[in-house]
C-alpha cells in the first residue's frame, strides 16, 4: 500500500482512517465494488457504492501519477539534471498537468530552433541573457565571443537570434510560468465561436452559435460539447480568446528579474515570441482538453443516473409476452415468447396503412394469444407505435366479449437499442435462423419480461438515454456505463440457471470469459443444484466464487440459501440460528415471529458484523425478492396522435424518456418527445433536473409551444401533478 496515495486519500475524504485502509486494503486484493458494499459492511463502516467508485477512483488516479512520476524521475536521474529540489516538487505533485509542466524542460524533445542554436554554441549566451545580471557594457562586445563562421554564426544580430530562440524555449518550458497562463485562460478567458464560411446563412443545429461568445469559467456542459461537435463537424470555428497584452505582463512579472539590465528590451522580445509561437497554441489545447473533461463529468454522470433508471425498470417475469415491433408500410414484426424467453412464434401483420389489412392482422393476433397463451403484449414505442397500441387495445376489447378464459394486458415499452441488438453477434448466436426484424421483435417482448437481463446484451450507449454520448470521452463513458450496468446486475442478482453470458459478465468476480465457460458447463451437465456447484466450472476459483456467489440465485436447489443474497460464507450463522431456535432453514425462511425474536447481537462472529447479520435476518425475511418497484405506463390521449394534433395549452400524461442538465424529454405519444427545459421543470428554481424527475416516471406535462417544421415541442411541468 503506497504510503503516499493513503495519506492523500486520507486528507480528500471525510471518513475515519481504518475506513479507508480497509477500504484500499480490500481493492489491492481484488474485491469488486458491489461485494465490498454488500458483504465487507464491517471493514467499510458501511460506506455504500456510491463513496467506494470514489475513493476507487481516486486511489486509480493517484496510483497510476506515482507510476508516472517514477518514470520521470528515473529520466531527469539518466540526465544527471535531477536536484533535491526538484525531486520533492515531483514527489509533491497532485495533478497530471502540474507534473508534466515540471517534466517540459527534461523531455526529450523534437528537432527545434532552439536545438539548432545549442548546436550553434549559442547556449551560453542564452544563460548570460536569462541571469539578467549585466547592467552596463555593449551588447555587440557580449555577443561578439559566440561568433563563428564555421557553426554559421557570421553577425550579432544571428547570434542574438539564436539566443532568442533558446532564451524563447526556456521561458515557455517554466512550470510555474505555463500554470498562470494556463489559470489566465481558464479563469479570463472567453469561448468564441462563429459559423464557418458557406454556412453564416444556413440554418443548422447550431444557429445559436453561429456568433457566440461566454466565459470559459461559466459555460454549461451541454453547450461546451455543443460547440465542439459543431467545431468538429467543421460548422463552426471555436477558439479560447483572452486579453494578450494581460498575459504578456503577468509572463515579465515571471521572467524579468531586472529591468536595469541591458537584456531587458530583448527579452521583451523574447518573452512575446515564446508566448506567441510556444506557450498560447498549446495552453489553448489544454485548457480545451480540461474544459472537455470538466464537461464530460457532468454529461456522463446523467448518463449513469438515466441508465440506471432504464435498467431498474421493473420486470414481469414468468409470463408469455408477444412482442410487437410497429411499422406501417413494412407491417409489425410479431413474435412470441414463453414464460423463460424462449421463442415460440412471428408473424408480420399489417394493420395500418398504406395495406389497411386490420381484419386480417386482428384474427391473426388472436390465434397467436389462444394458442400460445400469451398473457402479455409489449409494444415497442417506435414509429407507428401509437397507432398499434390503439389497434391491440381494440382486439383485446373484442377479445373480452368473447369472454376469454383470462385477460391479456398491453405495455408499451421503450425499443431503443433493439435494431442495434437484432445485428449483433449476441443475437445471431442466439436467433441464427431468423430475420433481423423477428430478432428485434424478442428483444421487445423480452424487455417487458426482464427489461435488466435483455438491455445488458447492447452497448449502454446505444440505449437511448444520453445527451453527446458520442462526444464525451469514449474511455471515461465505458468505464462509468459498465459501471452502472454491474451496480445494476449485482443488486438485483442473476438466476444462474437462466441467465445468458452477457448478463453473467457483469456479476461481481467473473467476467465475460468466465461467463461462458458458466454457460457451457450449464449446456453440458443440466441446471445447477447448488452454488458450490460453480467450483466444478473450469477456471472457476475461489476468489471468483466468494466474489460472485452471493449475487447469483438457484430457485428450488438443495440448499434454500442459495436462492438469497446470504453469502455461503454466513451459512454457518443462519444453521446456528435453527439450531438455537430448533427448525430447518424452510422453517426459519419467512418466519416473521421467529426472525423478530433473534437476537443480532448473538450471531456476530469475527469475520460477520452487527451490520452483516442484520443483513442475514432481513434476507430470510422476503428471500430472492426482486428490489425493482411496480410498473406504470402513461395515459396517452386519445385525441393526440401526431404533433398537429398538439395545442398549447394542452394538458397531457407523458414518460420520462431522457434527462440532461438542461431539462427531460417526455415521450406523450406524437412520435416526437417533447422538451421540459429546467425553467419549467417547477416553480421555484430548479438546479438538477434529477432531484424533480427520473428516467421512465410518468408525468403530466402542458404544451407551451409546438414547432412542426423543426419538429421541437416545448412542455411545462408547473401545472402538472
Amino acid at each position: 500500500m503506497d504510503t503516499f496515495v493513503l495519506n492523500q486519500i486520507l486528507k480528500e475524504f471525510p471518513f475515519r482512517k481504518e475506513q479507508i485502509q480497509n477500504t484500499v486494503a480490500l481493492l489491492e486484493e481484488g474485491n469488486t465494488i458491489p461485494f465490498i458494499a454488500r458483504y465487507r459492511k464491517e471493514w467499510t463502516g458501511q460506506l455504500d457504492e456510491v463513496q467506494l467508485r470514489q475513493i476507487k477512483d481516486r486511489y486509480d488516479y493517484l496510483v497510476d501519477l506515482q507510476a508516472r512520476k517514477s518514470v520521470i524521475l528515473n529520466s531527469i536521474r539518466e540526465q544527471d539534471k535531477l536536484t533535491p529540489e526538484l525531486q520533492e516538487r515531483i514527489e509533491s505533485c497532485l495533478v497530471k498537468q502540474d507534473l508534466e509542466d515540471l517534466y517540459l524542460p527534461y523531455k526529450p524533445k523534437r528537432r527545434t530552433k532552439a536545438t539548432a542554436a545549442r548546436e550553434k554554441g549559442l547556449g551560453p549566451l542564452a544563460d548570460i541573457i536569462m541571469v539578467q545580471d549585466i547592467v552596463d557594457g555593449s551588447l555587440d562586445e557580449i555577443a561578439r565571443p559566440f561568433l563563428d563562421e564555421e557553426k554559421g554564426v557570421l553577425s550579432i544580430e544571428q547570434a542574438y537570434e539564436g539566443a532568442g530562440y533558446i532564451c524563447a524555449e526556456m521561458i515557455a518550458d517554466m512550470a510555474d510560468l505555463r500554470k498562470f497562463v494556463r489559470e489566465v485562460f481558464m479563469k479570463k478567458g472567453e469561448i468564441v465561436s462563429q459559423a464557418k464560411a458557406g454556412y453564416e446563412n444556413e440554418p443548422t443545429k447550431y444557429t445559436m452559435y453561429y456568433d457566440y461568445r461566454e466565459p470559459v469559467d461559466k459555460i454549461a456542459s451541454h453547450r461546451l460539447l455543443a460547440i465542439r461537435r459543431g467545431d468538429k463537424e467543421e460548422i463552426l470555428a471555436a477558439n479560447i480568446v483572452v486579453t494578450v497584452d494581460e498575459v504578456l505582463e503577468g509572463i515579465n512579472i515571471r521572467v524579468i528579474k531586472n529591468a536595469n539590465s541591458i537584456f531587458f528590451p530583448l527579452l521583451c522580445g523574447y518573452i512575446e515570441d515564446a508566448y506567441k509561437r510556444l506557450i498560447a497554441e498549446s495552453i489553448e489545447k489544454q485548457v480545451w482538453q480540461a474544459l472537455k473533461e470538466r464537461s464530460d463529468e457532468p454529461a456522463i454522470s446523467i448518463f449513469a443516473k438515466n441508465l440506471k433508471n432504464v435498467l431498474l425498470v421493473p420486470p414481469i417475469p414468468g409470463k408469455t409476452v408477444m412482442g410487437i415491433d410497429p411499422g406501417q408500410r413494412t407491417g409489425c414484426k410479431v413474435a412470441v415468447i414463453d414464460s423463460t424467453g424462449k421463442y415460440l412464434y412471428s408473424a408480420t401483420i399489417y394493420p395500418h396503412p398504406p395495406v389497411n389489412k386490420k381484419g386480417e392482422a386482428m384474427a391473426l393476433m388472436l390465434d397467436m394469444i389462444d394458442n400460445y397463451g400469451v398473457e402479455y403484449i409489449s409494444i415497442g414505442n417506435g414509429t407507428a407505435s401509437r397507432e398499434t397500441d390503439i389497434f391491440v387495445k381494440e382486439l383485446l376489447a373484442e377479445r373480452a366479449k368473447d369472454g376469454s378464459a383470462w385477460e391479456v394486458k398491453a405495455v408499451v415499452v421503450n425499443e431503443s437499442g433493439a435494431s442495434i441488438y437484432s445485428a449483433s453477434d449476441i443475437a445471431r448466436e442466439e436467433f441464427p435462423d431468423l430475420d433481423l426484424t423477428v430478432r428485434g421483435a424478442i428483444s421487445i417482448a423480452r424487455r417487458l419480461q426482464d427489461p435488466l437481463a435483455e438491455l445488458v446484451k447492447i452497448e449502454p450507449k446505444s440505449i437511448g438515454v444520453g445527451q453527446y454520448q458520442h462526444d464525451v470521452d469514449q474511455k471515461s463513458l465505458k468505464q462509468a456505463l459498465d459501471a452502472v450496468v454491474e451496480s445494476c446486475v449485482n443488486f438485483v442478482g442473476v438466476d444462474l440457471n437462466t441467465a445468458s453470458s452477457s448478463l453473467l459478465q457483469y456479476v461481481s468476480g467473473i467476467g465475460p470469459q468466465l461467463a461462458k465457460q458458466i454457460v457451457a458447463y450449464r449446456e453440458e451437465n443440466g441446471a445447477f443444484r447448488s452454488r458450490n456447484q460453480l467450483k466444478k466450472v473450469p477456471r472457476f476459483g475461489a476468489k471468483a466464487f466468494e466474489q460472485s456467489a452471493g449475487f447469483l440465485r438457484i430457485r428450488d436447489g438443495e440448499q434454500p440459501l442459495d436462492n438469497s443474497a446470504v453469502h455461503p460464507e454466513s451459512y454457518p450463522i443462519v444453521q446456528a440460528m435453527c439450531q438455537d431456535l430448533g427448525v430447518e432453514i424452510t422453517g426459519l425462511i419467512g418466519n416473521n415471529d421467529l426472525l423478530d425474536g433473534i437476537d443480532p447481537n448473538k450471531y456476530i462472529t469475527e469475520k460477520a458484523g452487527l451490520p452483516t447479520v442484520l443483513d442475514i435476518i432481513e434476507e430470510l425475511r422476503k428471500p430472492g425478492r426482486d428490489p425493482r418497484q411496480e410498473i406504470k405506463t402513461p395515459k396517452f390521449r386519445e385525441d393526440v396522435m401526431k404533433m398537429e394534433d398538439l395545442k398549447p395549452g394542452m394538458m397531457i400524461e407523458g414518460v420520462v424518456t431522457n434527462l440532461t442538465n438542461f431539462g427531460a424529454f417526455v415521450d406523450i405519444g406524437v412520435h416526437q418527445d417533447g422538451l421540459v427545459h429546467v425553467s419549467q421543470m417547477g416553480k421555484k428554481f430548479v438546479k438538477d433536473p434529477s432531484a424533480v424527475c427520473s428516467v421512465g416516471d410518468v408525468v403530466r406535462v402542458k404544451v407551451l409551444s409546438v414547432d412542426i417544421e423543426r419538429k421541437r415541442i416545448g412542455l411545462s411541468m408547473k401545472d402538472g401533478s
